[in-house]
């Protein structure tokens, strides 16, 4: 594992080849409604991605193509268990746009909609490190956002000491990031072809976006390979 800043946060086990995680960690931060400025922001890659590629060009997308290919590598099927990445970005090409949930999910939905990739942000005051990305284990899953059990054997999923709480198809209650959340970890499963330099402006960008739109006191960036 090689790592920089706030990737020293995350390991990836061995078993999970082919993915690079980007992590920027921040604290203080006020969960609340968007504000006008991060709607803006939002509506203005909505436009953009709308007159770069029609729904049937999507599936062509580079990004697209090598997060499903990352997948498959994982014994996953990208068109059975859709990334999260693609689904957001299915969703502005379909009209329906994004979901609006706290800034702070919002911005995630912002900078996956940007990369391609899936994203995900867990209430940091909620994880029992060690912090590990791999395969589930068989019997291994969690109450999802929504209320529905995940099994998650054979899937790529985060885990603390407590198991299995996120990963680039669903996220979990226990960790998601509520109302009294004040710290929090972000996650980017990006393919291991992608640059790290990209890898790690997508953190920055993501983290500054956190400090601008949700008061983050503190923010740090990284990446592990």
């Amino acid at each position: 594992m090689s790592e920089t800043g706030a990737g020293g946060i995350l390991r990836i086990s061995s078993e999970l080849a082919g993915v690079r995680l980007g992590v920027a960690v921040t604290r203080g931060v006020t969960v609340a409604r968007a504000s006008a400025d991060l709607e803006h922001e939002i509506a203005l890659m909505c436009e953009r991605l709308r007159r770069e590629m029609t729904l049937e060009q999507l599936a062509r997308r580079e990004s697209v193509q090598a997060v499903r290919a990352m997948f498959r590598g994982w014994g996953v099927d990208p068109t059975h268990w859709r990334p999260s990445g693609e689904q957001l970005m299915r969703r502005v090409l379909q009209g329906k746009g994004l979901y609006r949930v706290s800034n702070v999910v919002d911005m995630n939905n912002l900078g996956s909609c940007e990369t391609g990739w899936p994203w995900g942000s867990f209430d940091l005051d909620r994880l029992r490190p060690p912090l590990v990305f791999r395969h589930g284990r068989a019997g291994e899953s969690y109450l999802a956002i929504g209320k529905e059990m995940w099994a998650v054997e054979a899937k790529p999923v985060l885990c603390d000491a407590e198991g299995p709480f996120g990963g680039p198809i669903r996220d979990s209650q226990r960790t998601m990031v509520m109302d009294a959340t004040r710290n929090v970890l972000t996650v980017i499963f990006a393919p291991v072809a992608s640059q790290i330099a990209a890898l790690q402006r997508a953190a920055e960008q993501h983290a500054r976006r956190l400090v601008r739109f949700a008061g983050a006191e503190e923010a740090a960036t990284g990446v592990v390979n």
